[in-house]
């Protein structure tokens, strides 16, 4: 009997922890990039190159991928199923001269929605970009919350690992 109470009171004491978690969260890297920004920008809007730089789906051998829309435009969406990235998409809802708005969606292995957000500032002599990567979103409860600041330490390092990629990439003209 008094396994039950240690377990009911371990169980209450999580839940009430869960509670006390930000209900949210939010990631923001930046980099510089030595080229101009309409240049970083159409890497970004093109979901055809997403895959070449985002460390998510290089990450899974078995994803496959689906294009729709017209690239840099409203509605123009990358959906990816794999292992072990899931089943996603990423949907461009906005963009003007110095911002990228995407919709991140997850269906598999659990739902969730954030928004996946972009920044781009002339830097230095006009000839470099400082670009801004930044995603946030709801963290349910319980579980969630309490996996919240793993996922902050996660996405830090997989948004520093995609940035460094989107700046390979750019500044070898790939």
């Amino acid at each position: 009997m008094i396994f039950v109470y240690i377990f009911l009171g371990l169980i209450v004491t999580l839940l009430v922890v869960a509670a006390l978690m930000p209900k949210s969260y939010s990631i923001e890297k930046n980099i510089v990039i030595k080229i101009p920004s309409a240049e970083v920008m159409n890497r970004i809007s093109d979901l055809n190159y997403y895959s070449q730089w985002n460390p998510w789906q290089q990450s899974d051998p078995t994803v496959k991928n689906t294009i729709t829309g017209t690239a840099a435009m409203p509605g123009h969406k990358y959906a990816w199923e794999g292992k072990k990235v899931g089943v996603g998409s990423l949907t461009l809802l906005s963009s003007d001269s110095k911002h990228i708005d995407f919709l991140l969606e997850f269906f598999k292995p659990w739902k969730a929605k954030a928004k996946d957000n972009w920044s781009f500032e002339q830097w230095g002599d006009g000839n470099e970009t400082k670009v801004i990567w930044q995603n946030s979103g709801d963290l349910p409860w319980p579980m969630a919350r309490l996996m919240g600041p793993m996922l902050n330490k996660n996405l830090s390092h997989q948004f520093e690992q995609g940035l460094n990629n989107l700046k390979k990439m750019c500044e070898e003209g790939s």
